[in-house]
C-alpha cells in the first residue's frame, strides 16, 4: 500500500517518483496560444515571463510553444509587443480539427 502524504518524514525523498516531464498540463487550457512566427522579432518577451517553460526557442529565436505544457495563462500573448501570439479558445480550435 502506498503512504498518503500525511505519513511521509519531513523532508522526505520519495523513491521512484514521477518527474513533471511525464505529466502534461497542456489539456488543463481553456485558451490555446497560436504564435504567429511571421510577426516575431524574438524579443523573448514571452520566454521569460512564461510561468511553465512552454516557450520553445532553438538556436536564438523562437520557434513555437510547447502545447503539452502550456496551461493557456496567456501571459506570453500579453508581454509580445508585436501581437505575435494569439490567445483563441482551445473548444473552438478543438472542433475546427475534428472537421
Amino acid at each position: 500500500m502506498k503512504k498518503g502524504w500525511k505519513e511521509l518524514a519531513i523532508g522526505s525523498i520519495i523513491e521512484n517518483a514521477p518527474t513533471s516531464l511525464e505529466f502534461k498540463t497542456g489539456d488543463w487550457r481553456i485558451l490555446r496560444p497560436i504564435f504567429h512566427k511571421d510577426k516575431c522579432i524574438n524579443c523573448y518577451f514571452c520566454f521569460i515571463y512564461c510561468p511553465d517553460s512552454a516557450i520553445i526557442v532553438n538556436n536564438g529565436k523562437v520557434e513555437g510553444i510547447n502545447l503539452d505544457y502550456c496551461k493557456g495563462c496567456g501571459i506570453c500573448a500579453r508581454q509580445c509587443p508585436k501581437n505575435a501570439i494569439e490567445m483563441v479558445r482551445e473548444v473552438e480550435l478543438r472542433k475546427k480539427e475534428k472537421d
